[in-house]
Order: structure tokens, then sequence, then C-alpha cells
């Protein structure tokens, strides 16, 4: 006769501190989330957004929290938030409505890896770095071709020359 499988023993470390869900909020993560590869999938500003709105959620995934608060909790810059909420919207963990979000159900499985950019189109289009100097080089050259407009800006479109 075959012997039972060994049970691991699942007592707590520290008893006197097990978890439970109080009456002041309900968040959690399912274990699918790791075990269903959803975790490695992420980004780093995926991750902690979704854990933030998770934390902030009621018990139907609702939360109200602005782009604003959001930004200061994660203390991330507002293009790196939207890049998160989108990924995250894209990968289907979250619904968006433009003010209120929802953590969704999970999926089937996790979303494939994004293939690697290749081309100057894709990295013009997808590439943070490569969008930042495209928009620098832009204004650099805008303001060569219109070395005045600041000075303008400021005498209110009047002639530097009148006002000596």
């Amino acid at each position: 006769m075959a012997t039972p499988p060994r049970r691991i023993q699942r007592a707590p470390l520290v008893a006197d501190r097990v978890r439970s869900i109080g009456k002041q909020g309900f968040a959690f993560v399912p274990n699918r989330f790791l075990l269903d590869g959803f975790f490695a999938a992420l980004e780093l500003d995926e991750l902690r957004l979704y854990l933030l709105l998770v934390l902030a959620a009621d018990r139907k995934g609702m939360s109200f929290y602005g782009y604003d608060t959001l930004c200061g909790l994660l203390q991330v810059p507002l293009a790196r938030y939207v890049r998160a909420r989108n990924g995250l919207v894209d990968k289907d963990l979250i619904a968006f409505d433009g003010v209120r979000f929802q953590v969704l159900e999970l999926p089937g499985g996790p979303p494939a890896p994004s293939p690697p950019l290749r081309s100057a189109e894709q990295l013009e289009l997808e590439d943070p770095a490569t969008v930042r100097l495209v928009a620098e080089q832009s204004l650099r050259s805008a303001a060569h071709q219109h070395p005045r407009s600041r000075v303008d800006a400021q005498l209110g479109g009047r002639d530097a020359d009148e006002e000596r």
C-alpha cells in the first residue's frame, strides 16, 4: 500500500497576526495572477498601478482615484502613468471610462509578450526615448525658424525696437 502524500504544514508563522478582510476594505489578487504568468507579463509601472487599483477598489473592483492622485501615490510622471494605464487596458486587466476604473476578473491567459521594435517607424511610435527625441528636434527646428516668437510673446506682439 502506498503511503499518503505528506502534507505541508500550513500553520501561520505568527498566529496573532493572521490577515483578515476588515470592514474598511476589500482587496485581493488571485493566485492565478502569479501562477498563470500575469505577474511576469507586466512592466513595473503596470504592476504598481494594478496593485494600487486593487487596493483602492471596492468589492466590484471599482476605483475612483483620478490621475493626479494616482501619479502622486505612484510617484511617476503623467506619461508613465498613461503608458501603464493603457498597458493594463490593452492586457484586459482593467476597464477605464475616463473617470472610473474597474479591476477585471483575470482573462483566460496572460498576454503574449510584445514583439521587439525593429523599424525606425516603430521606434518613433512606440519607444518613449525616440518619441521624446523626435519631439525635441521638432521644437528646436521650429524655434530656429521663428527665433523671435518667444520675445514677441513676452512683448505682446510688439517689436522689440518699439520698447527702447
